[in-house]
């Protein structure tokens, strides 16, 4: 396989460590979902319910704070948000062994809000640091780490909890958070490039940047992770049917090394497909796995041609808004897209699973297929809506400027007539 792509992009300055201390930043962001969720049913006596109604408002609170904290960065640069995000993360994961149920779930909102945008600033950081051509390459690679964060994270978090007490989970989570963002902070990566920090600072204003094509990426954004959260809630229900819930720990796994593999070639390909098309195929590789449901085997092999595009479409979609705004937003472009991927979890959950209550598991890939079609369909129309409003423009454009060539001429022709 050729990885001279990623072998020169380690190369750039400042991009390895930064990379790093970003991928290290995101292993407790995502251990500390399942670690609340066995801390709240374990040591707080409560029910799953109870445990997922904390975990929601966490979500709700990332979802509502990252293009907040995206603005701030634009504003006011990368320290000051990592500071603000790193005491209060460390602060709140520390204290959660001590509180009751009730102070918890009051937190959580808050908490998520604050919590550090790892994949906004890696996003950033990517785009000030790669020139454009090699981007498709650094999203890839950003996206295999954000894999690797959601295959260590959850065991980690599962092993101190059981092997000691959920609330050395939790504490470990809040002094990580502390430390790396420390490191974070002190490390201080660029967020624009020397040529991006030359130019004027002005705003523009959200009508401008805004656009169908812009909206129509954090669509598909949604519907991609929709898609990936319904397929795993699919996968597990599955096997729970056929009576292979020995065999989940592998066939997750093996949906991670499968995702991990597709965005490394994704990444090191010569030409890439368009965040559209790859969407596109996304679903239409969901749609048939029902009919493969068992046994655990027949369906691990079913699941793996689907989520070797899970890292290149997100990765696409990363690539097709840093590309879409101007360097003065891209902070608050990055947190609408962290926004709109977490909103896609939030509603893939409840919609797949009402489904799964109710009808075989089988139906759950049909489902979470369907949505994510509908979803990649109205992008598509928003997308090509854009381009012919801005076709038009560039028309209207080239009419006015011969318009306005040609006017000097005929009162040059006048005044020679004029004359003679």
């Amino acid at each position: 396989m050729p990885l001279q792509s990623y072998r020169q992009l380690l190369r750039t300055p400042a991009l390895p460590t930064s990379m790093l201390l970003l991928l290290l930043s995101r292993v407790p962001l995502i251990a500390s979902g399942i670690t609340l969720t066995l801390h709240v049913v374990g040591d707080l006596g409560r029910g799953y319910g109870a445990a997922g109604l904390a975990g929601t408002a966490t979500m709700l609170g990332s979802a509502l704070g990252a293009p907040v904290l995206g603005r701030m960065i634009d504003h006011h640069g990368l320290r000051p948000v990592v500071a603000l995000c790193g005491v209060t993360s460390c602060g709140y994961w520390l204290s959660t062994p001590y509180l009751p149920y009730e102070v918890l779930l009051l937190a959580a909102l808050p908490a998520g809000a604050l919590v550090m945008p790892a994949g906004s600033i890696s996003r950033q950081v990517i785009a000030a640091l790669v020139p454009p051509v090699h981007r498709r390459t650094a999203f890839s690679m950003d996206q295999v780490g954000i894999e690797l964060a959601y295959i260590s994270g959850p065991v980690l978090a599962i092993l101190v909890s059981t092997q000691y007490s959920t609330s050395a989970a939790l504490t470990g989570i809040g002094v990580a958070n502390g430390v790396l963002a420390f490191a974070l902070w002190y490390r201080n990566p660029p967020v624009r490039s020397a040529e991006e920090s030359a130019l004027p600072t002005q705003r523009p204003a959200p009508r401008s940047w805004v656009t169908g094509r812009f909206v129509a990426a954090l669509l598909v954004a949604t519907g991609a992770t929709f898609v990936l959260i319904g397929v795993e809630l699919t996968t597990i229900a599955a096997l729970r049917a056929s009576g292979d819930v020995a065999w989940t720990g592998v066939v997750l796994a093996v949906m991670g090394v499968a995702s991990l593999t597709g965005g490394v070639i994704y990444g090191s390909a010569r030409r890439s497909l368009s965040q559209l098309t790859l969407m596109t195929l996304l679903v239409l590789l969901t749609l048939p796995v029902g009919l493969a449901a068992q046994p655990w085997w027949l369906l691990a092999l079913a699941v793996i041609p689907l989520n070797l595009l899970c890292a290149p479409t997100l990765a696409a979609t990363a690539e097709t808004i840093s590309n879409a705004v101007p360097h003065t937003v891209r902070g608050t472009a990055m947190g609408l897209q962290d926004s709109a991927t977490r909103l896609g979890f939030a509603l893939g959950s409840p919609v797949v699973g009402f489904v799964l209550d109710r009808v075989e598991p089988g139906w759950g890939f049909v489902t979470a297929a369907g949505c994510g079609l509908g979803f990649a369909a109205v992008g598509a129309a928003l997308s090509v809506r854009s381009r012919k409003r801005d076709s038009s423009a560039t028309t209207d454009q080239r009419h006015a400027r011969r318009s306005s060539s040609k006017r000097p001429r005929l009162r040059s022709n006048q005044a020679e007539k004029s004359l003679k």
